[in-house]
């Protein structure tokens, strides 16, 4: 009769197991996406705000994720194209450099990681090794001597100093190495059979298979690009080139800090980073989850 009534007993006991298992992911997906969100929000909150005083008043309690007088006055102010607070040429500076960066970035570094995998030069391996290496060093090591060479060159305080030394990456020649490397063999030599020059395997064949790779790229990129501060502190002087990274920083003053401006502008800032993310997530998830299923 024991054994019966267990057996009977099972089934229930592990629906409930079940049922609570679902009840403690839940919660718990609950608080992390609550953890992650709410200075978000309460970013967007602030923005609405008027009074940079009461912003750093609501600091610390709930009043911070709540606004009883909405307003838009703060990004009538930092999106002018001229003046003092010219944060709407600043954000088309920023665009600038992120597109002409990410565009040429896939590129050059497309072609690298092609030569790497596919390419018939010698000491690949070695290269690869170089590559790699690279990676580990600090870019805040190298900025001196970066700062120096553009200096020399003339170009500072302009777009190409921004662009130019971050267009070529061994992170992603490496990422594109990896992905080009897992392709076919087959595939290649398919098309060697029937004439078609190395280039244009990479562009006609490889490129349009690589969009995963293309879309993390993108993404890890841009968003490095997007979110330079040091660098473009050092080589801008002028609001010629200067990104909206580096303008936000003087709402942050020694005497007062405008927490109402410099919310509205943080918030315009993220929003092209949101798009670019938006626009790639689609290959941007498939390229990690096929290179977990991989590894």
């Amino acid at each position: 009769m024991s054994d019966l009534a267990l057996s009977t007993r099972t089934p229930a006991a592990i629906g409930s197991g079940k049922r609570g298992l679902r009840i403690v992911q839940f919660v718990s997906i609950f608080v992390i996406a609550l953890v992650m969100i709410s200075p978000l929000f309460m970013l967007l909150i602030a923005s609405l705000k008027d009074d940079r005083f009461q912003i750093l008043a609501d600091m610390g309690s709930f009043r911070a994720f709540w606004v009883y007088d909405p307003t838009l006055s703060n990004y009538r102010e930092v999106a002018n194209f001229s003046g003092e607070l010219a944060y709407g040429r600043y954000l088309i500076n920023s665009l600038i450099i992120l597109v002409i960066t990410v565009g040429t970035g896939l590129v050059v570094n497309s072609m690298a990681g092609f030569v790497l995998a596919w390419g018939t030069l010698r000491g690949k391996a070695v290269l690869l090794a170089i590559v790699v290496a690279l990676y580990v060093i600090p870019q805040e090591s190298i900025i001196m001597p970066l700062v120096v060479m553009m200096s020399r060159a003339g170009l500072t305080d302009t777009f190409a100093v921004q662009i130019l030394p971050w267009v070529a990456s061994p992170l992603y020649t490496f990422l594109f190495y990896q992905f080009f490397a897992q392709l076919p063999k087959e595939l290649y030599e398919a098309a060697e059979m029937d004439g078609a020059s190395t280039f244009r395997i990479y562009r006609s064949i490889f490129m349009p298979l690589s969009l995963p790779a293309l879309a993390t790229v993108s993404i890890l990129m841009g968003i490095e690009s997007w979110n330079q501060y040091l660098w473009p502190t050092l080589v801008t002087q002028t609001d010629y080139a200067r990104p909206i990274s580096v303008a936000i920083a003087t709402f942050f003053g020694q005497d007062s800090i405008f927490w109402d401006r410099a919310m509205a502008a943080s918030v315009l800032m993220m929003i092209p980073v949101l798009i670019l993310y938006l626009a790639f997530q689609r290959w941007f998830v498939s390229s990690f989850v096929g290179s977990a299923v991989k590894g």
